[in-house]
């Protein structure tokens, strides 16, 4: 197989770095909250997580094809899809977290902190 042409590699490496920040980096956060709201049930908890993730590619995918069928354009599941978004960006801003169980006083803040406490002990 041939190597695809300088100027096309651009294109490819923007899409490739793009890609791994916006899909591929969500996949250690949700793992990291899976752990922290379920224990020792988050292995299974991620893995329902990311089935139902897929299924939602699927169905994302699949019923974008029939609106494209449908109206003869990809307007309506850019602007499904968009509302999508803003409802669950306004939605993560309701979540709220429980208190950290880590005691961040014995934890040092920086090196001259660190230090001080050192000395001071």
């Amino acid at each position: 197989m041939a190597a695809p042409a300088p100027e096309k590699m651009a294109g490819l490496m923007v899409f490739v770095v793009a890609f791994g920040l916006l899909d591929l980096a969500t996949v250690p956060p949700v793992i990291a909250l899976c752990r922290e709201f379920y224990g020792e049930d988050s292995a299974i908890v991620f893995g329902w997580v990311n089935a139902s993730h897929q299924i939602g590619a699927a169905l994302a995918a699949f019923l974008g094809g029939v609106a494209r069928d449908t109206f003869g354009s990809y307007d309506f599941v850019w602007v499904l899809l968009g509302a999508a978004c803003a409802a669950a960006a306004l939605l993560s801003l309701v979540i709220r977290r429980a208190p950290s169980t880590y005691d961040t006083a014995s934890m040092p803040v920086d090196r001259e902190t660190a230090s001080s406490r050192q000395n001071t002990a």
